[in-house]
């Protein structure tokens, strides 16, 4: 970070100058790739029309990649502008006790002194806020300073663990959101989740539910009728997700707020049911849908932006539209600035989720992934909370009975390279491994000297064990579960278990 922030931001003059300043929406998916229509999807073409159409209306952002391949580290990113290795937030689930517990002391985690949230941002420049959904922050905080309504009349500071309605259940639209702001001549920003790829086929639309056998398996998976039906259950989740999309938009329309309204669509990470997506620093775990449409001079209808971005500009440019001037310490930029400058290279990282300790670091630049797998002699099965699902099982099965082919048995099973490279054009399903190609050793290096430095220059907190206090905590809300008891989870337990 460039510095650290001192207090509540005014508001531009730009900005005092406007008579109406724009409503702000972010429709803030969970789990969604973009298997879509407007993102060139092949299965999906004509069955996404609602984010098709906002595509058609706004600006349509092709290669956005969040921070983050889990949900908590990216939204505790999301919410701050900055990276979640920077604040010490990137440890899944973490600064939290079981549901309904106030964070003891000990376990909480604080944002760097004066650095405050976006709504926080938003709140101090005037703007009515409200998240229908869930925060899964991984720091300490008081919901009642971050957001207008949504608060349960019981919530104190530090039960952060979700949210204070019950949206994340109902998906209502109507439930604290703009309605229930008093003046409504006030300007808003807003949050609403939707499910995503968690839905599975609740929310698609009748007759348009796939058939396990109309979406073929990438190949780095075994064709089982587990993994088909896992596999094919997300590009069901996407149309699904279009109709959830499609009933937000219809209901700023009947409540006559779409006009001066500015929608952003986004995900937190890719695909919940694909092995290899969340949680993980492939592209499709950290590719997501973005698309921007509303009424601002830099939202042309049809444009369509090429360029790699970091979703952190998400924030970064939704105080910008709302006329709030830009803290130094955001990772992020205004997409829309007469000074935006387009970034060589985006960088993600994956820390312990939930009980898994792991740590991944990747670079995106133009044509290539790069990833550094800093606990190779750990396998991309070791114990996870997917433990018990059937794809698992299936791939477990298929290792024993040893019926995988090479390729798989290596990359579920074997010990992982240190270094992964992959050309991004000719090999989508990153499967073949360039990091040892002497064609591409300049390039490996390149990436690797981006890493480093960046780790060097942000002081990724990742870089250093979680503390005995935090793991305990993590300890204490998975003994319990079969999935963790009976399963051979990471060392770093054992001096609880004794």
């Amino acid at each position: 970070m460039s510095g650290l922030f001192t207090g509540l931001l005014p508001v531009s003059a730009e900005a005092q100058a406007t008579s109406e300043r724009p409503n702000i929406l972010w429709i803030f998916s969970e789990d969604l790739s973009p298997f879509m229509g407007c993102y060139d999807d092949p299965i999906n073409a004509g069955h996404t029309p609602a984010i098709d159409q906002l595509a058609a209306d706004g600006v349509l952002f092709k290669r956005a990649y969040v921070p983050a391949p889990v949900c908590s580290a990216c939204r505790s990113a999301m919410i701050t502008g900055v990276m979640q290795t920077t604040t010490g937030t990137h440890q899944h689930r973490s600064g939290r006790t079981t549901d309904g517990q106030i964070v003891p002391p000990d376990t909480q985690i604080h944002l760097p002194e004066g650095m405050k949230t976006i709504p926080e941002l938003m709140r101090a420049a005037g703007y009515f806020t409200f998240n229908s959904g869930k925060d899964d922050y991984n720091f300490h905080y008081d919901r009642r300073a971050l957001y207008s309504v949504g608060s349960k009349d019981d919530y104190k500071a530090g039960m952060n663990g979700w949210q204070g309605n019950t949206a994340r259940h109902t998906m209502s639209i109507t439930q604290d959101t703009w309605n229930a702001r008093q003046d409504k001549s006030q300007p808003w920003f807003g949050q609403i989740e939707i499910k995503g790829g968690k839905a599975n086929t609740k929310y698609t639309r009748k007759g348009e539910v796939l058939a396990d056998d109309d979406v073929p398996l990438p190949p780095y998976f075994p064709d089982t009728p587990a993994l088909r039906k896992s596999w094919t259950m997300h590009y069901n989740a996407a149309r699904g997700a279009d109709a959830r999309v499609e009933a937000i938009l219809d209901q700023l329309q009947a409540d006559g707020e779409m006009e001066n309204t500015i929608v952003f669509f986004f995900s937190d990470h890719g695909s919940n049911h694909s092995l290899r997506h969340k949680q993980f620093c492939y592209e499709g775990g950290v590719h997501v849908p973005l698309v921007i449409k509303g009424k601002h001079p830099a939202l042309k209808a049809g444009t369509v932006r090429n360029e790699i971005i970091t979703a952190l500009d998400i924030p970064a440019t939704t105080l910008a539209m709302a006329g709030v001037s830009l803290p130094d310490y955001l990772d992020g930029q205004d997409l829309f600035s007469s000074e935006y400058k387009p970034v060589e290279y985006v960088i993600s990282a994956r820390d312990r989720c939930d009980y898994t300790i792991d740590r991944i670091r990747t670079v995106r630049s133009d044509q290539l992934r790069y990833i550094r797998n800093f606990y190779p002699e750990r396998p991309m099965l070791q114990a996870q909370y997917r433990d018990q699902k059937k794809d698992v099982l299936d791939l477990k099965r298929l290792h024993q009975a040893g019926q995988l082919n090479d390729y798989q048995e290596q990359h579920w099973f074997g010990v992982r390279p240190s270094e992964e490279l992959y050309d991004m054009a000719n090999d989508p399903h990153q499967i073949n491994n360039l990091a040892g190609d002497p064609q591409y050793a300049e390039a490996l290096r390149k990436h690797r000297d981006v890493l480093d430095k960046w780790i060097e220059e942000t002081n990724d907190q990742g870089q250093y064990p979680e503390s005995v206090i935090q793991l305990k905590a993590t300890y204490e809300l998975w003994k319990d579960k079969p999935v963790f008891k009976n399963a051979d989870v990471n060392p770093e337990y054992d001096q609880f278990r004794n």
